[in-house]
């Protein structure tokens, strides 16, 4: 069976899917997986063994991308997230069987719709897209390996680090900068506090790291941090070999966003910090990694609360 899984927006949301794609392909490896994503996401879709094809939705002409689906010969579909666009497509491309959550006005373009109702987040983001697969396979086992992201030289991009920045002991990652449905974050001159805490042992070596379109970030946080020891990392080689990278950390500690979700899923140590709010909490955007290696705090808008939560989180590091 030809199987496409289609989500279409951020890095943190693709990863989300992840654990319902591998149990679909682990249900029946003869089963060819094909992935419809954003093109940011295309490099990461296409090195994991379980995603047998990539297709990128460009955004280009709806009735080149509905020809472009319907070239894939696929028997049925999965939405883990669904717009008109995409549903409209799927619908030109003429997938006779196409699933997907029965949410806003894209649904009627679908053939089965199921009613999650997902605001009322009982469970998390990834286990409503698990939900989904049980849609096309009752019996279908959910449960999976993690981590769920895993590369052969993981070890040998880690090591290469190590020796162009010095690095001897191990390393707690901090990214500072945030997107997506993140609403909350600690100011930078909190984070310049949180990480003297961690260097005041002398245990671990701090790597701040940056995404290619955070220079001016950056820039900032060097000289905020200046007199300290600390490695300052600005990935430039693609998303994958940050993976690999930051595969090799003890913990990475940031806002909700999809550099925690791409730690989680390489199986690193987090912390992380969530809005205070449902749709932003960890209730709902805790990452598909094991849980006993996430930690989550909810940044109260309340400013005594704030600062209270703020000096329980400085106690946490001084004991890691």
């Amino acid at each position: 069976m030809n199987i496409l899984i289609v989500r279409t927006d951020k890095l943190g949301d693709f990863i989300t899917t992840l654990p319902a794609i591998k149990v679909l392909k682990n249900y029946n490896p003869l089963n060819k997986i094909i992935v419809c994503v954003a093109p940011l996401n295309k490099e990461l879709a296409s090195t994991c063994s379980f995603i047998d094809e990539v297709v990128v939705d460009d955004n280009s002409n709806i009735f080149n991308f509905a020809n472009k689906l319907r070239n894939l010969h696929v028997d049925c579909s999965i939405t883990m997230f669904s717009n008109t666009r995409v549903a409209f497509a799927q619908f030109l491309a003429g997938i006779k069987l196409r699933i997907a959550p029965a949410t806003k006005i894209a649904q009627i373009f679908y053939t089965k719709r199921v009613k999650q109702k997902r605001s009322q987040v009982k469970m998390s983001e990834f286990e409503y897209n698990l939900q989904l697969t049980k849609e096309l396979f009752k019996d279908i086992d959910l449960n999976y390996k993690k981590p769920v992201l895993e590369f052969k030289d993981s070890k040998i991009i880690y090591e290469k680090f190590c020796k162009e920045f010095n690095i001897e002991k191990k390393v707690v990652a901090f990214h500072v900068g945030f997107g997506g449905s993140s609403d909350a974050n600690w100011t930078k001159d909190e984070y310049v506090l949180l990480i003297k805490e961690v260097l005041k042992k002398n245990n671990y070596q701090i790597v701040l790291t940056f995404g290619p379109d955070e220079k001016e970030l950056y820039k900032e946080m060097q000289e905020k941090l200046k007199d300290l020891n600390i490695t300052f990392f600005i990935s430039t080689n693609g998303l994958v070999e940050f993976a690999k990278l930051i595969s090799g950390f003890e913990y990475f500690i940031s806002t909700s966003t999809g550099t925690y979700h791409l730690a989680s899923a390489v199986g690193v140590k987090t912390i992380t910090f969530f809005g205070d709010s449902l749709f932003a909490s960890a209730k709902r955007w805790k990452s598909v990694g094991d849980e006993n290696l996430q930690q989550h705090f909810m940044i109260p808008k309340d400013t005594i609360k704030r600062e209270k939560l703020f000096s329980n989180i400085l106690k946490i590091l001084e004991k890691i």
